[in-house]
C-alpha cells in the first residue's frame, strides 16, 4: 500500500514547526530569558542556540549593549541661588535582565525610572555648586558622582549606569537677558576706563612732545642769537679793520650800502643834487 507524498509533507511541516518552537537563537548582542506560564526561569541565557518547552515556554529577548536616554531640559539651583537649566544624557545597560524584568519589564520603563534618577541627582548635587563650578572646574567631579550614585540606585532593578554627562547647561531666557545686559554694561565701563586712560596717556604726550619742542626751539634760538652775534661782531671787527686801512672805501662802501636799502623797488625819493647821498663824487 502506497502512502500519499502529501502525508510526508505534512509530516515534514509539523516537525519543522515542532522544532521551530523547541529551539531559539540568541544573538551576540543580546541576552534571553525563558518564561513558563508567564513566570521567568531563574537561568539567562546568552549568545548561541538554546532550546525550550514548545507552547508552554516563550522566549524574551533583551538588548545587551549600551543603551543611551537623552533627558528633557529641567531646571536646577545651584548654592548661589543661580537658575540653570540642564540638558543631560545617559548611557547605562542591561546587567541583569531576570531581575530587569522583575522590576522594569520594558526599556520605556527603565528610561522613565532612570530619568527621575539622574535628574534628582543633578538637582541635589548642582545645588552644592556655584554656578561657575558646575559649568567649568568642577562638572567632572559631579558628573562622576551623579553617576556612580544613579548606579546604585538603579542597581536593584538589574540596571548599570555607565555614565551620565551634562550636554547643556543655559540659563533660563529671563536671566540671559538680564546677565547679557549686565555683561555689556560692565564691557561699556571697561571701555570707558580705557578711553580714560588713552586720552590721559595721550594728553601727557602731547605735553611733554610740546614741552621738548619749546625747550628744542629755545635752545636753537640761543644758538643763532650767539651765532648772529659773533658774526655780527666778526663783521664790525671786519669793517674796522676795513676802515683803519682805508677811511675812504669804508665811506665808500657804506655810501653804498645806504643807497641800496634806501633805493628800494617802488621807491621815490625826491633830493637835491647837492645832498651828499647823491653826491657821485663821492
Amino acid at each position: 500500500m502506497k502512502k500519499n507524498p502529501l502525508t510526508y509533507l505534512v509530516a515534514l511541516v509539523l516537525v519543522g514547526f515542532l522544532v521551530s518552537q523547541c529551539c531559539f537563537t540568541v544573538q551576540q548582542s543580546e541576552k534571553a530569558l525563558v518564561l513558563q506560564l508567564g513566570e521567568p526561569l531563574p537561568e539567562v541565557y546568552g549568545p548561541g542556540l538554546h532550546f525550550k518547552l514548545p507552547f508552554i515556554q516563550k522566549v524574551l529577548l533583551f538588548d545587551a549593549r549600551v543603551l543611551d536616554y537623552t533627558a528633557s531640559s529641567r531646571e536646577a539651583y545651584t548654592v548661589d541661588k543661580k537658575t540653570i537649566v540642564l540638558d543631560n544624557f545617559a548611557r547605562w545597560r542591561i546587567s541583569d535582565p531576570l531581575q530587569f524584568y522583575r522590576t522594569m519589564r520594558t526599556i520605556q520603563g527603565a528610561q522613565a525610572r532612570l530619568d527621575d534618577v539622574v535628574y534628582s541627582q543633578l538637582r541635589a548635587l548642582v545645588g552644592l555648586y556655584t554656578l561657575t563650578q558646575v559649568v567649568s572646574s568642577d562638572r567632572a567631579t559631579i558628573m562622576k558622582v551623579v553617576t556612580d550614585n544613579a548606579s546604585k540606585l538603579m542597581r536593584p532593578y538589574g540596571v548599570e549606569v555607565l555614565d551620565v554627562r551634562i550636554k547643556r547647561a543655559d540659563l533660563p531666557e529671563a536671566n540671559q537677558r538680564a546677565i547679557f545686559d549686565r555683561m555689556r554694561a560692565e564691557r561699556e565701563r571697561q571701555a570707558k576706563q580705557y578711553r580714560s586712560e588713552g586720552e590721559e596717556e595721550s594728553t601727557r604726550i602731547r605735553s611733554d612732545a610740546d614741552r621738548q619742542k619749546a625747550l628744542i626751539l629755545a635752545e636753537a634760538a640761543r644758538d643763532a642769537q650767539i651765532v648772529r652775534g659773533e658774526g655780527d661782531a666778526r663783521a664790525a671787527a671786519i669793517f674796522a679793520e676795513a676802515y683803519g686801512k682805508s677811511p675812504e672805501f669804508y665811506s665808500y662802501q657804506r655810501w653804498l650800502e645806504t643807497l641800496r636799502k634806501g633805493l628800494e623797488k617802488n621807491s621815490s625819493l625826491i633830493l637835491s643834487n647837492t645832498e651828499p647821498l647823491l653826491n657821485l663824487q663821492r
